[in-house]
Parts: C-alpha cells; sequence; structure tokens
C-alpha cells in the first residue's frame, strides 16, 4: 500500500463507520470522530512475518513522527519487534522507543529485559539504542537496573556506547538525585576515556551532575585540551565554558598588574564620566605608584597549562559554528592577557555575515566587550555599520556598539552615519539614533556643541517622535552647561504649543522651571499657556506644571503668584492622587502660613539646588558579571541552573595536581640508567655522549614512549624544563668543546646554514662520509662489545692521515651482512651526517659519484676552513626520543631521533632514524611494521624488514613520515617473528621544517607580508646562561630546524625556515633588550604551527 492511499485511508477513516468527522486537526489526528481503527494497516504490516513488511511500516511511523503526528497508539505493536532479529528494523523499533518509552511507561516496562538484552547484543548501534530507551523510562523502580546498565556501557569497547552512557548519566539523576556517588564514580572514569567521541559527553554529564567536583578535572585537563581541536562542534562548546570556569579558579589573573594600574581613574571611568570631580588625583598617583611596586616586586608568569588552554582553544576560532567560536570568545575575554585579546576581534566580526538571531547574540556580547576592551574592535568599525535590511534589534545592538566605540578620531564618521541613520522610516531606531547622539555628546567634550546643534535642528523635523526624543536628549545636554545655551532653552519654550508627546514637553517644562532665571520673561508666559491646558495635559506634564509654578513662585513672586495659585487650586481637585499630594505639599511650602514648619524657610534651596548633570551610560555597562554567551547575560538576570564564574585566586592553587602519573614500566628508565646507557653506547658522536643525549633523555623519553597519548607526550614536555635544566648545567669551556669537536666531526651538517649552493656541493661528501664510517664500524665489530666506549674516546685523537687511510680502506672494502650494515650505522663518529635512505642497504658511491669526483672529494681535509659554517647546529640540536622500552619489548629496545636530513625518496617527508638494541639472550627475527594508523593526510615510508638481529647487536633503519604539518602522532605496530608491539612517533613542531637561505632584505619583505593573525610576539627574560649571541642561536636552532639569516643589528638574531610538507614560511626574529629582557617573534602561514613553535622557543631561551 503506497504512502499516499494509506494517508488518504487516515484522514476519512471515520466514514467506515457511518460517523461524520466534524473537525480535523493534521497534528494531532481526528478529534471528534473515533479513531479505534486507525493505522490498521500498519499494525498488519507490524504483525506480518516478513521482515520487508516491517521495516516499511516502522520506515512510515518514523516519518509520522518527523512530521509531527501522534503514533503513540501502535506502540504495543511497535514494542513487540524489539526482539526482531532484523537490524535495521530493530534500529528503528529503538528510534520509536526512545520517543514514546516516557509516555507509554507500563508498556515500556514489560519489555525491559528485553532491552537488557539489547545491552548485550553484538551490534554498537543496537546496545546504545537499548541504553537510550531504559534511560528514557522515568520510573524510579528500574533506577537499580539503569545504574547497571550505565556502569557496564561505560566499559564498553565500543566508544558511541560509552558516549550514550555519558548521555545517561544526567537522565538517571534527574531521576534520582540520590545515585549521585555512584554516577561520580562513572563521570571519573568516563573523564579518564581518551577518544574525541565520548569528551563532549561526559563533560556535558560532569555540568549536570557534579560541576563544584573540579578535583576530577585535575589529571584530565591536558589531555581535555588536547583532545578539544577533534571533539564534535557540540562538545566543543561544552568543555570550553567548563575549562573556562575551571581556569578561573586554578590560575592567577593575567592581568592583575594592569588592573591595579588602572585602578582608581580608569579609561571606562573617563568615557562614561562627564564633568567629574578631580579631587582625587593625588590617591590615583598614589595607587598608581603601589601598583607598579607591586608589578615590580611580584612579576607575572603564566602556567604553561594557562597556555595550553589558550593555545589550543585558538585555532578554533576559525570553526564554521558560531557557538563555537563565541565560546572561544568569551574564554580569551574571561582568561587570556589583555595583549591577547584582540585575536577574536576578526573571528566575532565574521559571524556578523551570519543569520539575524547569530547576529543578535554576537552583538549582546561585543556590545558588552567594547566597554572595557574597545581598541580591538576599532579596526572594524565599518563591520558594524547598520544596513537597511537589518532588523530593528540588531540595528539598536550596532548602534550601541558604535556609540562605544566612539572617541576624538573616528566621531565625525560616526555622527556622519548617525546622520543617515535619523532619515529612516523606522521610528525606534532613529529615536535609539538621537540618544546615541546624546551619549557622544555627553563622553566627548569637543563634539558636544557639535551635537547640541545638530538635536536642535531636529526640532523642526515634521515627526513628532523625532522631535520629542530630540528633546528629551537636550535636556540632558543642556544640564553640563545651561548658561552658554539659553538661546536653546529660549527656541524649545517656544515649540510648547505644536508638541504633543507627553514626555518631550515635561522636559521643556523642567528645562524652563530649573534655569527660570536665564529666561525670565518667557516662563511666566509658558506657566500662563500650561495654565490654560492643565485639566487636559497627561499626570507627567501635570506635575512639571507643578514644579514650574513653585520655581517661579519663589523666583518671581511678582507676575506669578496668581498663576501659581490658581494652578495649585487645579491641582487640588485632579483625579489622580499623586497630583493633588504634590500641590498640598507644594502648597505648604511655598505659601507660608502660621501652621508652616520650619521647611519653609528652605524651600528655595529645596527647588532651586544645583542637580548634577546625568551621566548617559551603556545599557551593557554591568553585564560582564555574567559569563559572556550565556543565557543569563542574554537576558541580563540569572537563569536557571546558570553557574557564576568564580573570581581569580590571590594565590596560585598547586599546579602538580595536573600532572599525570608515568606507568611504573617506564619509571624503569631513570637517571642512573640512562648514565649507564650515555657511558656504554652512545647513540649520536661520543661527544654528544658526555652530555647531550642526557639532557635529551631526561625530557623527552616518557613523552614519545609506547604507552603514553598524545596528550601525556605534550603534558611530559611542556613539564620537563625543571630536569632538563638540572642536567644541562654544563661550563662553557665545555660547550666550547663540544663545538670544536663538532665542527671537525660535521663539517657537512653544520655548512646548511651558510648557502644553498654549498649544500648542493657538499651532499656527495656526505654520502661518502657515510660509505667510510660503514667500513669502519664493520672493522670495529670483530672487536669485544666492552672495549666500545674506550675506543670510542681514542678516535678522537686519531689523526687526518689515519682518517684519509679509512676512507679508502672503506671504499674497498665489500659490504656483506644486511643487519651488520644497520649495527654499522649506529656506531659512526659522524652520524648526525647520516643521508637517510629507503633501506638498511648502503648504495655504494661508484653508483652516486664519479671516480674522478670521488678523488676530489677524498682529498678534502676534514678542517678544510671553507667547510666551516657560519651558523652552527648544536650539537643537542639531534634528541633521541624512546620508542619500545627493553622491559615492554621483552629484551627489544627501540629508539628513534629526527636526523634533520632530507630524505630522499620523497621530499615532503621527515626522516626518522630507529634505532634497535637487542638486549636478550636470542636472536629477533623479521623486524618490520604493520597496521599503520595516520591522522587525515599523513603519509609512511616503511623501513626494510630487518631479517635478522642477534642477541646484543643493534641495528639502525631510517623511515620517513609525512606529518602533514601537524603534531598529530604516527601510531603503527613494531613486529617480531612472535610478537607486536603498538608505538606511536610524535614530532616536536620544530621537526616540522626545513632551512631556508634569505637574505635581510627578504626576511624583511617576507615578514611584511605575515603580519596580524599571522605573527605572534612573547616577551620573556632570557636564562643567565643565555644572554649573547651564541647562546642564542645554539638554543634556537636546538629547538626547531631554522636557518641563521643575516642581521645588520647586534640585538636582533634571525632564523627561517619552511615546513617540511606544504613548505609554508616560518620567520623566527629574536630582539634582545636589556637586563635579560627579550621578545620573540614567529611569522608564520599556519597559526597553529606559529603558536606551538613560540611555546617551545620560549622554553628553550629561559630555561
Amino acid at each position: 500500500m503506497s504512502a499516499s492511499s494509506a494517508f488518504n485511508e487516515e484522514k476519512v477513516g471515520s466514514s467506515s463507520v457511518g460517523e461524520a468527522e466534524y473537525a480535523y486537526d493534521p497534528v494531532s489526528g481526528k478529534i471528534f470522530s473515533s479513531d479505534y481503527n486507525r493505522h490498521d494497516d500498519l499494525k498488519e504490516m507490524l504483525d506480518s512475518n516478513k521482515d520487508s513488511l516491517k521495516l516499511e511500516a516502522m520506515k512510515r511511523i518514523v516519518a509520522m513522527i518527523a512530521r509531527g503526528k501522534n503514533a503513540s497508539d501502535l506502540f504495543p505493536a511497535v514494542v513487540k519487534n524489539v526482539a526482531c532479529k532484523n537490524i535495521e528494523v530493530k534500529k528503528l523499533v529503538y528510534v520509536y522507543l526512545v520517543r514514546y518509552a516516557e509516555e507509554q511507561q507500563d508498556l515500556a516496562l514489560l519489555s525491559i529485559s528485553t532491552f537488557q538484552r539489547g545491552l548485550k547484543d553484538p551490534n554498537q548501534l543496537i546496545r546504545a539504542s537499548a541504553l537510550r530507551v531504559l534511560s528514557s523510562i522515568r520510573v524510579t523502580i528500574i533506577v537499580p537496573i539503569m545504574m547497571l546498565a550505565i556502569k557496564e556501557a561505560a566499559s564498553d569497547m565500543s566508544p558511541y556506547v560509552r558516549k550514550t552512557a555519558a548521555h545517561a548519566i544526567p537522565k538517571l539523576y534527574s531521576l534520582d538525585p540520590e545515585q549521585k556517588d555512584q554516577l561520580i564514580e562513572v563521570i571519573e572514569k568516563l573523564l579518564a576515556d581518551k577518544t574525541t567521541l565520548v569528551a563532549g559527553s561526559v563533560v556535558m554529564a560532569f555540568e549536570e551532575v557534579c560541576p563544584e567536583r573540579i578535583d576530577l578535572i585535575h589529571k584530565n585537563y591536558r589531555k581535555l585540551c588536547n583532545l578539544l581541536i577533534d571533539v564534535e562542534e557540540w562538545g566543543q562548546v561544552v568543555i570550553i565554558n567548563m575549562l573556562t570556569r575551571y581556569a578561573r579558579t586554578q590560575f592567577l589573573n593575567p592581568n592583575l598588574n594592569e588592573s591595579l594600574l588602572e585602578e582608581g581613574g580608569g579609561a571606562d571611568k573617563t568615557f562614561y564620566g562627564s564633568d567629574e570631580d578631580e579631587d582625587d588625583v593625588e590617591k590615583e598617583n598614589e595607587n598608581k605608584a603601589e601598583a607598579a611596586a607591586l608589578a615590580k616586586r611580584k612579576p607575572y608568569v603564566m602556567d604553561p597549562d594557562h597556555r595550553l588552554l589558550l593555545r589550543n582553544t585558538k585555532p578554533l576560532l576559525q570553526s564554521r559554528n558560531a557557538a563555537v567560536v563565541m565560546a572561544v570568545a568569551q574564554l580569551y575575554f574571561h582568561l587570556a592577557p589583555k595583549a591577547e585579546v584582540g585575536v577574536i576581534a576578526k573571528a566575532l566580526v565574521r559571524l556578523l555575515r551570519s543569520h539575524s538571531e547569530v547576529q543578535f547574540v554576537v552583538l549582546q556580547n561585543v556590545a558588552t566587550m567594547t566597554i572595557k576592551r574597545r581598541g580591538m574592535f576599532e579596526p572594524y568599525l565599518k563591520s558594524f555599520y547598520i544596513r537597511s535590511t537589518d532588523p530593528t534589534q540588531i540595528k539598536i545592538l550596532k548602534l550601541e556598539v558604535l556609540t562605544n566605540l566612539a572617541n576624538e578620531t573616528n566621531i565625525s564618521t560616526i555622527l556622519r552615519e548617525f546622520q543617515t541613520y535619523i532619515k529612516s522610516m523606522d521610528k525606534d531606531f532613529v529615536a535609539a539614533t538621537i540618544q546615541a547622539i546624546g551619549r557622544c555628546a555627553t563622553n566627548i567634550s569637543e563634539v558636544r556643541d557639535t551635537c547640541l546643534n545638530g538635536l536642535v535642528q531636529l526640532l523642526s523635523n515634521r515627526d513628532d517622535l523625532v522631535v520629542a526624543e530630540s528633546v528629551v536628549v537636550i535636556k540632558k545636554l543642556l544640564q553640563m552647561q545651561p548658561e552658554k545655551h539659553s538661546d536653546i532653552i529660549k527656541h524649545m519654550a517656544k515649540l510648547t504649543d505644536n508638541i504633543q508627546v507627553p514626555m518631550a514637553r515635561a522636559s521643556i517644562l523642567w528645562l524652563i522651571g530649573e534655569y527660570c532665571e536665564h529666561v525670565p520673561k518667557i516662563a511666566p508666559d509658558v506657566l500662563r499657556k500650561m495654565a490654560k491646558s492643565f485639566t487636559s495635559e497627561e499626570d507627567i506634564v501635570k506635575l512639571q506644571i507643578l514644579n514650574l509654578a513653585a520655581k517661579l513662585y519663589l523666583t518671581n513672586s511678582k507676575q506669578t503668584k496668581l498663576l501659581t495659585q490658581y494652578v495649585l487650586n487645579l491641582a487640588k481637585y485632579d483625579q489622580n492622587y499623586d497630583i493633588r499630594d504634590r500641590a498640598r505639599f507644594i502648597r505648604q511650602l511655598i505659601v507660608p502660613t502660621e501652621k508652616s514648619g520650619a521647611l519653609s524657610k528652605y524651600a528655595k534651596k529645596l527647588f532651586l539646588a544645583l542637580k548634577p548633570a546625568p551621566v548617559l551610560e551603556s545599557p551593557f555597562k554591568d553585564r560582564d558579571h555574567f559569563q559572556l554567551g550565556s543565557l543569563s547575560h542574554l537576558l541580563n538576570a540569572k537563569a536557571g541552573s546558570y553557574q557564576e564564574l568564580p573570581d581569580w585566586p590571590e594565590a596560585a592553587p598547586d599546579p602538580s595536581v595536573r600532572n599525570v602519573e608515568v606507568p611504573e614500566w617506564t619509571k624503569c628508565s631513570s637517571r642512573e640508567k640512562r648514565k649507564e646507557k650515555k657511558v656504554e653506547k652512545p647513540f649520536y658522536s661520543d661527544s654528544e655522549g658526555e652530555s647531550g643525549p642526557t639532557e635529551s633523555a631526561d625530557s623527552e623519553t616518557a613523552s614519545a614512549s609506547s604507552s603514553e597519548s598524545d596528550t601525556d607526550s605534550e603534558q611530559s614536555r611542556s613539564s620537563s624544563g625543571s630536569e632538563e635544566s638540572d642536567e644541562g648545567s654544563e661550563s662553557e669551556e665545555e660547550k666550547e668543546e663540544k663545538n670544536k669537536k663538532k665542527v671537525l666531526k660535521k663539517p657537512v651538517k653544520e655548512s646548511e646554514s651558510e648557502q644553498s649552493s654549498e649544500e648542493e656541493n657538499r651532499k656527495p661528501e656526505k654520502k661518502i662520509k657515510q660509505q667510510k664510517s660503514d667500513s669502519e664500524s664493520e672493522s670495529d665489530d670483530e672487536e669485544e662489545s666492552d672495549s666500545e666506549s674506550s675506543r670510542l674516546g681514542s678516535e678522537d685523537s686519531q689523526s687526518e692521515a689515519e682518517v684519509k687511510k679509512r676512507k679508502k680502506a672503506a671504499e674497498s672494502k665489500p659490504h656483506s651482512k644486511p643487519v651488520k650494515k644497520e649495527k654499522k650505522e649506529m656506531s659512526l663518529l659522524d652520524l648526525d651526517d647520516f643521508e637517510p635512505a629507503p633501506s638498511p642497504q648502503v648504495t655504494t658511491v661508484t653508483t652516486l659519484l664519479s671516480n674522478s669526483l670521488v678523488t676530489d672529494l677524498d682529498g678534502l681535509s676534514l678542517s678544510d676552513p671553507v667547510l666551516a659554517p657560519s651558523t652552527i647546529i648544536p650539537s643537542g640540536a639531534l634528541k633521541s626520543f624512546e620508542l619500545l622500552h627493553r622491559i615492554t619489548g621483552e629484551g627489544l629496545s627501540v629508539e628513534y631521533c629526527f636526523s634533520r636530513q632530507p630524505f630522499s625518496p620523497d621530499a615532503n617527508m621527515v626522516a626518522v632514524q630507529l634505532k634497535f638494541i637487542n638486549n636478550s639472550t636470542s636472536a629477533t627475527k623479521n623486524l618490520h611494521m604493520e597496521d599503520v594508523k595516520l591522522q587525515s593526510g599523513m603519509r609512511v615510508k616503511e623501513f626494510p624488514e630487518i631479517e635478522l638481529l642477534p642477541a646484543a647487536e643493534k641495528a639502525s633503519v631510517v623511515m620517513g613520515i609525512d606529518f602533514c604539518d601537524s603534531t598529530q602522532a604516527a601510531n603503527f605496530q613494531l613486529c617480531t617473528s612472535t610478537r607486536k608491539f603498538f608505538v606511536s612517533i610524535q614530532p616536536p613542531v620544530g621537526e616540522l621544517m626545513r632551512p631556508v637561505f634569505l637574505t635581510e632584505n627578504e626576511f624583511k619583505k617576507e615578514q611584511g607580508q605575515l603580519m596580524g593573525m599571522n605573527e605572534l610576539t612573547e616577551k620573556l627574560t632570557l636564562d643567565a646562561k643565555c644572554r649573547n649571541e651564541h647562546m642564542i642561536v645554539q638554543r634556537v636552532t636546538t629547538a626547531a630546524h631554522l636557518s641563521r639569516v643575516p642581521c645588520g643589528s647586534d640585538n636582533e638574531c634571525r632564523f627561517a625556515g619552511r615546513t617540511v610538507t606544504s613548505s609554508s614560511l616560518v620567520l623566527v626574529t629574536v630582539a634582545t633588550r636589556e637586563e635579560g629582557a627579550a621578545q620573540v617573534t614567529v611569522n608564520c602561514e599556519k597559526m597553529v604551527i606559529g603558536t606551538m613553535l613560540v611555546k617551545d622557543i620560549l622554553l628553550a631561551l629561559t630555561q
């Protein structure tokens, strides 16, 4: 049966029983007719034995629900099919049950055993749907069953089911709040989940059930920050709002010193105040001095976790979802240093191109922001100009923003806009524009007269509303300088005959009465006219007529005595009791009698007291105590379940609560173990074996281990500064010795920072050196492994003649086993110059170079002055990371490093060198990679299989990874013939780039094109050991693979590079100042890379 025939049958169903249909509601069905036979066809199809008919029936039922029709009478027929074996039917049945389980609770309870069986279904969608239906049955008797189901689902293998469990938690909590303690345990378990699908849902459950338990967030804070970019948009909003409140309780106010400096006489006060007294100037100066002294005593240092939150949320400003952008904007407004808040302005302005509903919310928040942070929106002034198609509410909000942004420089432009707006046909908008002109005149004294004259011209407008609003605003402006504007008061007095709007008439009468001494001839005549029309005026006008009569009686009683008595008599019998009371009060006060009290003596002072000028303030001035982007902020009233934004703590809580414990097996790599490793088999050259690898081992081993996630590695890198500084405390003499050795050992690598042409010339030599070293290590392999460390020490003192002999011997010696070749590369003198190859087998020299070129290169001395580079890449730049620990790998340990050499098979890949060490007593066979799991866009060039790695032997191979300009980890399985190990390689951001050679002029030109959001600047205080140019260059090139750019200034160091994948330019400038102060500027097309690079360089220069 077709859908159309079913619809027609449904509509005329009552005709079959002979009853007329008197009314038909397309939403709720027939109201007055019998409907016991409705949906009979669907019920028959649901009772059929054919799955195809059931599926068709369920599709039609779900379609009915989607159209808003009531299908609850089908519940018994549908719920029977919950046990159907067809997966598609079962999914649709659960969709129906989720909708109606709460309404038909009794029938749903009958099928609860079926739902429980569904929780064990092999299909994750069925398990999730069963839990969703179970949590929709709002009956307290099944609370224990729901709790058990949620606990089981929280441990489910499928993240989708765990996400559904998180959604069920608030439902159960609202049904039975006494289950809170058990639910908190489930929330704590789900918060530790590392999948992005679960993160947003569990944070929402946390916010609903136990938002006060911030201790649950401590251990998961860094993970949530790092997962944020990959969470769905709904989850991003929830997590950002929660982290905003968390950060307000755990970090110090980054603007504390600035707020102290502004205290007492801030810009906001002068902006809204008109003619404030300046009696407290001395007090303000004292406050400023105290604040400055406080700032000197306690310089603010941002917590790394605070910086992590700001850095990871910044890319979300480019989200296509307006709610996400708004959430990040409010986070920056509430948490970021004042200098960094400006980045949100461009993103918010972009949202103004969206729907009017989005514009309304965004403009509400922008209006609040412009009161305290006016400067960040000034460049986008034209974006707030009003279009004729804008709704009235949007127009008024844009007016508010324009008024807040008005200052001496742009007021002329804004006033020209306002002149155009006054001609609009929208009267409410015109009235708001006139009020905005009045606020501009109040706040900016230079244009007060201009605005006043413009408003006076509006008094001749044909529209009563425009004239009335102008009168009200002029009245407020005249209070500031009434003696200068008696002509305007006279002009307004003449308007009393024409203006009929009560508020405008009342304002004119108040002005004439208040400044009657300035218009002594006109005021009595106005009172005479008003007395005539007193009985027909509105109440607000009558009250001002009484005030005018009293003031004139006190200042000019000869002319106005009789008029005043006449008006008071009229008021005495008025219908409004307020007017009668006012008349009685005024009569006793100004007309003294024997019964009059002492107050009558002070009548003149009471009526003609000097009144302060009104301060025209923005209605958004005090809204910032609500969290931006919240419903409470939108309504300017506290909404239900709103959580207050906490105040900043006076002292920073302990940051160690966010540290995540390292698993026991990784703790084996202690300092003592590393020292032994350092003495026995150094990874790079022996000079690095003395101190270089130790620095990296302490800080980086845990960060790239196979057991830890991306977030854990981020945490360890950010918190390892103290360890690096402990072990990196070497004397300057040792570092100079290292550099000298390095110049001898790595001429080709170091010369990369000179010129690209020299780099091309030295590539052949690099390959020859590698082969020399291969043969050298092959002969060395015949010696005992115990004497290896002493042998390496003696190699440093070998003469150049011996080196040349070894070169020739290496060329003539054949290469035998591939395993030997793996091992050779590890014990080289010159490992830093390693040329990455697609396979562990080394290509012979003759395949790469002509014999004559080999001979020419053979004659080169390693100490040739031409090879001495101008920019030294320090030996510590190449850090080793642990990929597989020997305990986890059952005797097999693997380390990796980024060799900073081009990967010859693919220039867009980063060369990663792997070092395998077999610490077991038996040989390891068939070492290879499997099951590579990469983020979108990433690629891997696998290393060739190592057939055999004997006991106590080591081998080295090279693989290539295209990280796609991101620090996402490359995950894969490292396999032997018997075991598989899950490992991951995550690059520091500095290894995602390659050096590029620019002149000073080229650098400045490129830097000029990468301004605005592509430029990041951070101020810092240099470490005591890092205040000379040599150390700055060494540390920056250690942190990032960049080349030095020539610079004419002694106070600047410049570096340049390009990202490996997209060739996006990266420019770094370190400008030094007095007393160790410095500023790091990074210009990069990719903002995320630029942000992460700034952080790494700051760590390198300050620790």
